[in-house]
């Protein structure tokens, strides 16, 4: 479904990421795991028309995309939900949803995938009518997540979405995560909690200093002592 090629990119001049290679199959969540500082973020952005191209190509469902508009990646089929700044904390619940849903203009079938997406997320239903701010940080996270879902992507864009989370809250969002995909949609997750992104992940890269420094399917990364390819950033 997605395929980045000899990816360098970064932002204008700077350059992070160095001949990036991953590809991501349809109704799969595949993990990227690395230290802080790694590039992880800038490779969501790479995708998403945040960050500045410099070498390679991202195609999606055989379509290049590395050029294209953030605007216009969210109608090939992309949703992304960032780490921070990812809900707006002044509008309602409900009203979040609805912005989730902005490049689907007049689509007379939001308001019954409101109340689907409030069924995978019991949590936010009850909340409906409160705005964002007043929501707990697992609440607030399990909205972002939604308010990606209601533009009715392919794959989804998850970065670091239980940083900050209790142990109970970031499982329980992970849970939701891996039913999401259940649902028929792909994810590329970003996560720096390694033991709980391999707990739902079928495949995982690791992320070191701008490059991929292993590649594998989540039950041989479990079998690996990934932090210390953190700081060694060798293959082991």
């Amino acid at each position: 479904m997605l395929k980045v090629t000899n990816l360098s990119s970064g932002y204008g001049k700077m350059v992070v990421l160095h001949n990036i290679n991953i590809e991501v199959k349809g109704g799969e969540i595949v993990a990227v795991l690395g230290p802080n500082g790694a590039g992880k973020t800038t490779l969501l952005n790479s995708i998403f028309g945040l960050a500045t191209v410099h070498e390679g190509e991202i195609v999606f469902e055989g379509r290049p995309i590395h050029r294209m508009r953030p605007y216009d990646i969210v109608r090939a089929g992309i949703s992304y939900s960032p780490q921070l700044d990812n809900v707006f904390p002044n509008l309602t619940v409900v009203e979040n949803l609805l912005m989730g849903a902005f490049t689907r203009g007049n689509d007379p079938t939001v308001m019954r995938d409101i109340e689907e997406i409030f069924e995978l997320f019991p949590e936010i239903a009850r909340r409906r009518n409160q705005k964002a701010r007043t929501l707990s940080g697992g609440e607030r996270q399990m909205l972002a997540v939604a308010r990606a879902l209601m533009s009715k992507p392919k794959m989804l864009l998850l970065d670091e979405p239980t940083a900050g989370l209790s142990p109970k809250a970031g499982s329980t969002l992970m849970r939701k995560i891996k039913e999401v995909r259940d649902r028929g949609i792909t994810i590329l997750l970003v996560e720096q909690n390694v033991r709980r992104a391999l707990e739902i992940a079928d495949r995982g890269y690791v992320l070191v200093s701008g490059r991929i420094v292993k590649e594998a399917i989540a039950e041989d990364l479990r079998k690996v002592e990934i932090e210390k390819l953190f700081f060694t950033g060798t293959q082991s």
